[in-house]
């Protein structure tokens, strides 16, 4: 079969939500053979897990997928994904680190078990099977691609997901770190923020006016719009782009901003905290990032 990712072998993590599957179905029309992995938990990843979630998704796409129900939080579960792509397809070239979770809890009333839930899943769950096709893809030679999710949530920020945000910002300086040390192994990695209705978004309130305006437009994100993005990253059209953020909004894409120093202040004998707040903090002020949420950046309707 033909297309961009044909003969490669692809793991997708939390590929049985709506994007999860989006992406699958597209790197399956494209060729890839696909190791399909959701643990099947509900969207706040504190219920009992369904390991039929991922079989029934493997069944849809066809012979050229295989299921596993593994969480990617367990280093032995996230050793075992790769081991069954290699086991079944004999390589492994590409992951696609979809899997996380979320909760809509303000930050002074995360509990620690939320917390540690949620960056289990949404940080170390990315690291963990990072690592292990990290492993594999030096032992094949080759390089690989790994295409981690992040959001707006952490990029941009959002009044009521501190530990979704910190995960998913966590997860880019994870993409950085392995973009800037593997590249002599021919490995790449980038972040994609995707803005598509899910499970996740409808969490968001619509308890006054202006936010159920706000989720109707949110319920207007198609999650298969992202896709396209996904698996061309895994391609080898994509073999030199690495180390880059990417947002997705319907037909839009765009490459996003990551932190350099854009205004600074010398004083050759050094600054006291009286400086700081008389002359360093007036004299930077013009340069601060407002406190906005993505709805304030984003500020016109998805095209």
């Amino acid at each position: 079969m033909g297309g961009i990712l044909s003969g490669k072998v692809v793991l997708i993590t939390g590929a049985g939500g709506a994007i999860g599957r989006a992406v699958a179905h597209a790197a399956a029309a494209e060729g890839a053979s696909i190791v399909v992995n959701d643990l099947g938990v509900p969207v706040d990843g504190a219920g009992a897990a369904d390991d039929s979630v991922a079989g029934a998704l493997a069944r849809q796409i066809g012979p050229r997928a295989i299921a596993d129900g593994g969480s990617v939080a367990d280093a032995a579960a996230a050793r075992a994904m790769v081991r069954r792509a290699v086991d079944h397809f004999g390589r492994l070239d590409a992951v696609i680190n979809i899997a996380g979770v979320i909760s809509l809890t303000k930050v002074h009333r995360i509990a620690e078990a939320e917390w540690r839930r949620s960056i289990d899943i949404n940080l170390t769950g990315a690291f963990l099977v990072s690592r292990a096709a990290i492993d594999q893809f030096i032992a094949q030679g080759g390089g690989g691609a790994i295409v981690h999710f992040t959001s707006t949530a952490a990029l941009i920020g959002n009044w009521g997901f501190a530990h979704y945000a910190a995960g998913k910002m966590g997860v880019v300086g994870l993409s950085r770190s392995i973009a800037l040390g593997l590249r002599r192994h021919g490995i790449r990695s980038n972040c994609i923020a995707p803005m598509a209705w899910s499970r996740m978004l409808a969490l968001v309130p619509e308890d006054t006016p202006e936010r159920a305006g706000r989720v109707e437009q949110l319920r207007q994100l198609k999650p298969e719009k992202v896709a396209p993005l996904a698996v061309g990253l895994c391609a080898d059209t994509a073999a030199d782009v690495s180390g880059q953020i990417f947002a997705v909004r319907n037909d839009e894409i765009f490459i996003m901003s990551q932190p350099r120093p854009i205004r600074g202040i010398h004083n050759g004998d050094g600054w006291t905290p009286e400086g700081v707040g008389s002359t360093v903090l007036p004299a930077l002020s013009g340069s601060f990032t407002p406190l906005e949420a993505t709805e304030g950046v984003f500020t016109w309707p998805p095209l």
